[in-house]
């Protein structure tokens, strides 16, 4: 017998074109010029002129070793979830007891509450990966730093094209660890799984709606746009 019935199969499908679609949306496509993370990419071309500016580079690497900070401890947290979900599989038939006790959650079978497991389990070990990289890539960026000319007001053509290769390399650590929150993000809709399907894709959408409000609608994507009506 299936595991899994039609409405999973939909919630699923829901689940992944909507964070594909979301992902291509907020990456790739043409609107992707208004989000928060194509405005801010413009600030790391300017840090990355200022910098080539500086002779000592202490701010630079404390700002590096910052953002290295962060992505090690995202990276860390994911690995003890994804320890706890391997630990819970161990645990079914407890856990499917405890749901049970839940007044609006939907019955399952072992096998479903397993595939329900193993999703958020792929989902942390994606997050885990790009987290990884990104933290990886900012290593990189501190070498980029420590290896470009001193150069005075005027930047040569030199100076702006590492001023370019910093800045490009900063973007692509933002975008790698952009990819390892939108995975937290999606992980806490797939835990409407656990509910009821519906409630799944319901989580979905909410999910979605919440990660475009911040990065195309919120005060800080109007501020960093020098939006005078941002508070």
């Amino acid at each position: 017998m299936d595991a899994l019935r039609t409405a999973d199969y939909l919630g699923l499908a829901g689940f992944f074109i909507g964070w594909a679609g979301y992902s291509w949306y907020a990456d790739t496509s043409r609107w992707s010029v208004r989000s928060i993370t194509h405005v801010i990419n413009s600030y790391r071309m300017a840090w990355g002129r200022a910098m080539l500016q500086r002779e000592v580079r202490v701010v630079d690497t404390t700002m590096v070793g910052n953002i290295l900070t962060g992505i090690a401890f995202f990276s860390s947290t994911t690995i003890l979830i994804i320890g706890g979900l391997v630990a819970l599989l161990g645990a079914r038939d407890q856990a499917i007891a405890a749901l049970a006790l839940l007044p609006f959650a939907d019955t399952t079978t072992p096998a479903a509450w397993e595939i329900k497991v193993l999703l958020l389990l792929t989902i942390f070990v994606y997050g885990f990966f790009k987290f990884a990289w990104a933290f990886r890539l900012a290593n990189y960026c501190s070498i980029l730093i420590g290896s470009g000319p001193i150069q005075g007001r005027v930047l040569t053509p030199e100076g702006e094209a590492h001023a370019c290769r910093a800045a490009a390399m900063l973007a692509l650590v933002a975008r790698h660890n952009n990819h390892g929150f939108r995975a937290y993000f999606f992980a806490l809709a797939a835990l409407g799984w656990f509910v009821h399907p519906m409630v799944f894709v319901a989580a979905t959408g909410l999910v979605i709606w919440v990660i475009y409000r911040r990065e195309f609608r919120s005060n800080a994507y109007r501020t960093l746009a020098g939006d005078p009506q941002a508070p």
